[in-house]
């Protein structure tokens, strides 16, 4: 995978915190790949970095990637929040731990080894790739509540 690989995630949570899921499309060249999973008891949150998270461990070398997420929680915690919380050790501008930091250090290192461009998309407005990882993201919940 030298090319480009473009990325649509999304998150997905029935009651928050409740069962969760999370989807994700990857393109590039002629080839696609379809990913989601769930958990039974999570936040919208976590199944938004979850989702990130799984696209770019499957990417087994450096790569340029274009992530899009319909979550500015996720595109501006990676963009611009967290140079703050590492620099304060993973603590926000008013002393409190950072929340999720398990998924923020994971994603952290998965981007530094890969050349990402981040991209916000407004959810649910018929973006076919967003309304794709938004499917995704529901078979997950859907398969942690035995629906799926």
């Amino acid at each position: 995978m030298s090319e480009r690989v473009v990325i649509y995630t999304d998150g997905a949570c029935k009651g928050n915190p409740g069962p969760g899921g999370w989807g994700a499309w990857l393109r590039w060249g002629e080839h696609e790949k379809e990913l989601f999973g769930g958990e039974p008891n999570t936040t919208n949150n976590r199944m938004e970095l979850t989702a990130v998270i799984e696209s770019l461990a499957l990417l087994k070398r450096r790569t340029p990637v274009a992530v899009y997420t319909d979550s500015e929680y996720v595109k501006n915690g990676i963009t611009t929040w967290i140079h703050n919380w590492k620099r304060r050790g993973w603590r926000t501008a008013d002393n409190k731990p950072v929340k999720n930091d398990d998924l923020w250090k994971r994603l952290d290192g998965l981007v530094a080894e890969h050349e990402v461009q981040w991209h916000w998309v407004r959810g649910h407005t018929g973006d076919p790739g967003n309304e794709r990882a938004d499917q995704l993201a529901n078979r997950g919940v859907d398969s942690v509540r035995g629906r799926g």
